[in-house]
């Protein structure tokens, strides 16, 4: 997959499983592009941070679940 990270981010995600890297990238897109529109419509800045913090919590739930425990 092409895609373009920073440098920091992509020391970061060294030795991380590929498939929750990718759900990572994937949230960074629609997160993005979801503050983006509500923020063109004019909606109040705590509210899109409430919307964006809930989907988030989504992705992250995504990926704990993608984890093995040790």
């Amino acid at each position: 997959m092409s895609r373009p990270i920073s440098r920091p981010i992509t020391e970061r995600q060294q030795g991380q499983p590929r498939n929750v890297c990718e759900i990572a990238w994937r949230a960074q897109l629609r997160l993005c592009t979801r503050y983006r529109r509500l923020d063109a419509r004019g909606m109040h800045p705590n509210k899109i941070c409430v919307a964006v913090a809930r989907e988030l919590a989504a992705f992250l739930w995504e990926a704990g679940r993608q984890v093995q425990c040790h």
